[in-house]
């Protein structure tokens, strides 16, 4: 009794993560300052790996402490608050890219000072087509994730916890393989990254997107996997929380890129089509 805990904090053991996490980022930032300039790619994909492996590495240890039942209802406060933060973190990332795209849309500029900003002719996306059946699959997603959620907290349902979070995750390979096919498509009709302000604010828009929809399936994923061999409780299921939050999170973003880009955007365009 003597090493029982008598407090509901969590007292961290001294650890390598962060040191190694901070040098990791600044690694593949200076490396993709160094890409961006023509230098050498490489040493931008040596500090990802080894941002990766710091997720890994910490994140494991993490569960490893939840596990062992290091994280008490006041620690896993801190851990919601923590994530709440960093979504909003997301939300004005978001924003910026909205910010941009809107303030080009609206009152466009040339670089050039004195002469006009002539809006070049795009082939045009009907919304309601391929971009409508991405919203649908992703739409569909979130509520398996919310059947998913349902059955652990009011239910303790472990076969339809299972069930929801596997098709959440096989939706959102479908929505990255569609949208990678949209890109294939529209590279092919003329849209080039970088060749005028709206192909730019749009692919960063959407790209970013994706790559948080390919993060979030990840996130998922994980979370499957800790599923099928009995981590989450009722009481005590905060990596699948924030795996959700984070999933609705891409969601709504989604709903915002649909309705700006999609349906109000393109229409803005001239059009050769």
């Amino acid at each position: 009794m003597a090493h029982a805990k008598n407090h509901d904090y969590h007292i961290l053991n001294p650890s390598i993560w962060p040191l190694l996490g901070s040098i990791a980022a600044f690694v593949m930032l200076f490396g993709a300052v160094l890409w961006m300039h023509g230098v050498t790619p490489f040493m931008f994909w040596i500090g990802f790996v080894a941002v990766l492996y710091t997720m890994f590495g910490w994140w494991s240890e993490v569960v490893v402490e939840s596990r062992q039942g290091d994280h008490t209802p006041v620690v896993r406060i801190g851990l919601r608050y923590g994530f709440i933060l960093f979504i909003m973190s997301e939300v004005m990332f978001f924003a910026a890219w909205f910010w941009s795209f809107f303030k080009h849309a609206i009152y466009p500029m040339s670089e050039y000072v004195g002469t006009e900003y002539v809006q070049p002719e795009i082939y045009h996306v009907d919304a309601f087509h391929l971009p409508l059946i991405n919203t649908l699959v992703l739409l569909l997603s979130g509520c398996a994730v919310t059947w998913a959620h349902h059955a652990l907290v009011h239910e303790n349902d472990r076969k339809a916890l299972v069930n929801g979070l596997a098709i959440a995750v096989v939706l959102g390979i479908v929505f990255t393989g569609l949208q990678a096919y949209e890109y294939s498509y529209l590279l092919y009709k003329g849209w080039e990254f970088g060749a005028d302000k709206f192909y730019s604010n749009f692919f960063m828009a959407t790209g970013f997107h994706g790559l948080h929809v390919i993060i979030g399936t990840i996130f998922l994923a994980v979370c499957w996997l800790r599923a099928v061999k009995g981590h989450f409780t009722p009481e005590k299921h905060v990596g699948f929380e924030a795996a959700a939050w984070y999933w609705h999170f891409v969601d709504v973003v989604w709903l915002f890129l649909f309705f700006a880009v999609y349906i109000w955007g393109v229409a803005q365009m001239p059009g050769t089509h």
